[in-house]
């Protein structure tokens, strides 16, 4: 049986903050982008590298209805603050 990779907490936590740096979504958090947006943008092919990543793990997670999992991981900003 194969090993199982080991698990990152880390990434979850920087899933639930990531931003969209571009397009109609800028500056939201990608677990705000709507999910028929995630789909279309699926079929039309994710950006490489990271970005393309997080995007496909969170079209993921919103399509199994977790998105209550990350949540509890987005930072607030401080008072008068910028978001992450």
């Amino acid at each position: 049986m194969p090993e199982t990779p080991p698990f990152d907490p880390a990434y979850l936590v920087k899933l639930a903050n990531a931003t969209m740096p571009f397009g109609k979504y800028s500056g939201r958090l990608l677990l705000d982008i709507p999910e028929p947006y995630l789909i279309w943008m699926g079929r039309s092919g994710f950006p490489k590298g990271e970005l393309g990543e997080l995007l496909a793990s969170i079209m993921s997670i919103k399509e199994n209805g977790l998105e209550g999992l990350l949540r509890p991981l987005v930072k607030r900003p401080a008072p008068g603050g910028r978001p992450p």
